[in-house]
């Protein structure tokens, strides 16, 4: 009898060898996917500050000033400082835009005041996905108050 495998062990043990390494290989692409997600979320999250930066809400002092159209992270930074993007903040921020859009800025007098001047602003911060080719847009918002002060 001749020492050695047989047939079937060996194309069990390439099919056990073979599944643990698609599973390695999925898990490393899926880890990647998550490494960029989370990239975007971080520079959305500085974006989202930049904007609070140029345009505070504590300085807001009457609800059509509020509304601040979509403006690209250039436009902020050039709100808030005296110098340039350097090349790698431009392309860090290539895409991102941030808003801030009052939501019941359209409501009756009777209904803000029932609610004590209180008006819900939602704050978006917006990019294409980097490496997907659909041009698929992505957003982050969070939503906050704002009182009208007092006449």
């Amino acid at each position: 009898m001749k020492g050695g495998f047989t047939l079937i062990e060996v194309l069990l043990a390439a099919i056990i060898l073979g599944s643990g390494l698609t599973a390695i290989l999925v898990s490393m692409s899926q880890s990647q996917r998550m490494m960029l997600s989370a990239t975007d979320l971080e520079t959305a999250q500085e974006v989202m500050d930049l904007g609070e930066m140029a345009y505070p809400l504590e300085d807001v002092k009457d609800e059509d000033d509020l509304d601040v159209r979509e403006t690209r992270v250039s436009e902020l930074w050039d709100k808030i400082s005296e110098e340039r993007l350097t090349s790698e903040q431009e392309e860090k921020f290539h895409g991102y835009t941030w808003e801030r859009v009052a939501l019941n800025k359209n409501d009756s007098e009777e209904d803000i005041k029932r609610l004590g001047n209180l008006y819900t602003v939602r704050i978006t911060v917006t990019w294409g996905a980097r490496g997907q080719g659909s041009g698929k847009k992505q957003q982050e918002s969070y939503v906050t108050f704002w009182r009208k002060p007092e006449e």
